[in-house]
């Protein structure tokens, strides 16, 4: 019977530390019947060395090698102009595509012959398809890092602490977004003993940050009849005249804070501006803010910039923070993987690997692809 093979590449985008197997899931692919090759150094960023690999029974081989044998590639981010190239007719490229971001190098794969399946497309309410579910993986680590980020950059303390020297009050931490970054974020700032409070544009969202024992900003804005409902799992982004309304009313929350994380995302568009100018300058001199969010495409904090910290004249420091799992490769990588092996299961039947649109799963991945 034939067998699949699967190759995990070297991540080549700058900062990017992550990768998209790790030993333990090659163990399991073995498992189920899937033979594995890693480009020589694609662990080596979040500390998986090549031997680990070749322990649990994967071939460790050149970048042309692992493009010739690979069935299917495995990346986590876009692939470069290089790696596209390097993708032949008949393979099938897995990852975090940004289809909706990149729609031109989709369509080039596809042009000659690259099968795709992006893990960002995934339908997020489907039960089934929650062990595949890579965006909630890598949000919850973004959302823990960013918690753990803000209270080293605060220069207090996020808990209320008694002393010979006194009483010092505990932060006041508003978090932005109860997604899954969101609601992250909020319970770690919990457990470092802040009192937190979070806001969505969802109504729903109000018993899960309730459950994790912060507060629920209400904030009233103008809206349809389901003001910022999920649509395939993920928030509806709101009008222009709702987000002004909104901003509006957050104004004030935000200026009384003394760290505000922001986790507000729009697949493949710009990010919806929650903080302004205005409002960091009404902020007190050693606040902090982080925004999720920030990307090429912008923030929700306005002049936010990816991987970059600025602290303003008026003493507040803006962290864009576009990459937080790569700042825990190890643990990124570890959730990441196990994305990929429960996909890979899916996927590989009888010693094929089968990507039918008409699967549900499947047919979201390829987006619509029908060739």
């Amino acid at each position: 019977m034939a067998t699949v093979t699967v190759g995990a590449v070297r991540e080549r985008a700058p900062g990017e530390r992550r990768v998209a197997l790790v030993p333990e899931a090659v163990t399991l692919l073995h498992k189920a019947g899937i033979d594995v090759l890693i480009e020589t150094g694609a662990g080596s960023g979040a500390w998986f060395a090549d031997a680990d690999y070749t322990a649990a029974g994967a071939a460790v081989v050149p970048a042309d090698e692992l493009y010739a044998r690979a069935d299917a590639v495995l990346c986590v981010g876009p692939p470069d102009p290089d790696t596209a190239r390097s993708l032949r007719a008949g393979q099938t490229l897995i990852g975090l595509l940004e289809p909706l971001r990149y729609p031109a190098l989709v369509q080039e794969l596809h042009g000659r012959g690259v099968r795709t399946a992006s893990l960002d497309l995934l339908p997020r309410t489907l039960s089934r398809a929650q062990s595949m579910d890579a965006l909630t993986s890598q949000a919850s680590v973004a959302g823990y890092k960013a918690a753990v980020v803000a209270a080293e950059s605060y220069d207090r303390f996020f808990p209320m602490l008694t002393t010979a020297a006194g009483t010092m009050r505990p932060a006041q931490v508003l978090v932005l977004g109860a997604g899954v970054a969101g609601l992250q974020a909020i319970a770690t700032a919990r457990r470092l003993g802040a009192v937190v409070t979070g806001y969505d544009v969802r109504p729903e969202s109000r018993g899960e940050v309730e459950s994790l024992g912060a507060r629920f900003l209400d904030v009233q804005t103008p809206h349809d009849e389901e003001p910022g409902t999920r649509r395939g799992g993920y928030a509806r982004e709101l009008t222009a005249d709702e987000q002004k309304a909104q901003r509006a009313a957050l104004d004030e929350h935000i200026g009384r804070s003394d760290v505000v994380i922001t986790t507000a995302q729009v697949p493949g568009r710009r990010p919806p501006l929650l903080v302004t100018s205005a409002v960091l300058g009404r902020m007190r001199p050693g606040s902090v803010v982080v925004d999720l969010a920030a990307s090429e495409l912008g923030g929700n904090v306005e002049g936010s910039e990816p991987d970059k910290t600025d602290v303003l004249a008026g003493g507040v420091t803006v962290i864009g923070a576009g990459r937080l799992p790569s700042a825990m490769a190890t643990a990124a990588s570890t959730a990441y993987a196990r994305n990929l092996v429960a996909l890979l299961r899916h996927l590989v039947r009888d010693g094929d690997l089968v990507l039918d649109p008409a699967d549900e799963i499947t047919g979201a991945l390829m987006g619509g692809e029908t060739s």
